[in-house]
């Protein structure tokens, strides 16, 4: 089993960037696929993004597409979150989460790890 921790979230402004890192631990990172969800308050947590276990293949959900960036370093067993023109929508508790396949990170609802969360706060 894979145990995930993410850093990077804070307050940022209306239009700015920000990255999210998720550290794993344990041999098997590469052989999982890799994503991100969020939750904001008062809303059911969300899918944001996803990358296969090699990075080849990424999946956006249509609010995020084009501005936020998802990757992964194998050898440093992270995966990142780049966010760009960030919107007060934005807003929200973001999760990354590990499973065997990337269909079942894209689809849910049940995924093998998940994170703590970090939280994220873009003032308009």
């Amino acid at each position: 089993q894979v145990q995930l921790v993410e850093s990077g979230g804070g307050l940022v402004q209306a239009g700015g960037s920000m990255r999210l890192s998720c550290a794993a631990s344990g041999r098997t990172f590469s052989s999982y696929a890799m994503g991100w969800f969020r939750q904001a308050p008062g809303k059911e947590r969300e899918f944001v993004a996803a990358v296969s276990w090699s990075g080849g293949t990424t999946y956006y959900a249509n609010a995020v597409r084009g501005r936020f960036t998802i990757s992964r370093d194998n050898a440093k067993n992270t995966m990142y979150l780049q966010m760009n023109s960030l919107k007060p929508e934005d807003t929200a508790v973001y999760y990354c989460a590990a499973d065997q396949t990337l269909r079942t990170v894209i689809t849910g609802p049940t995924l093998d790890a998940w994170g703590q969360g970090t939280l994220v706060t873009v003032s308009s």
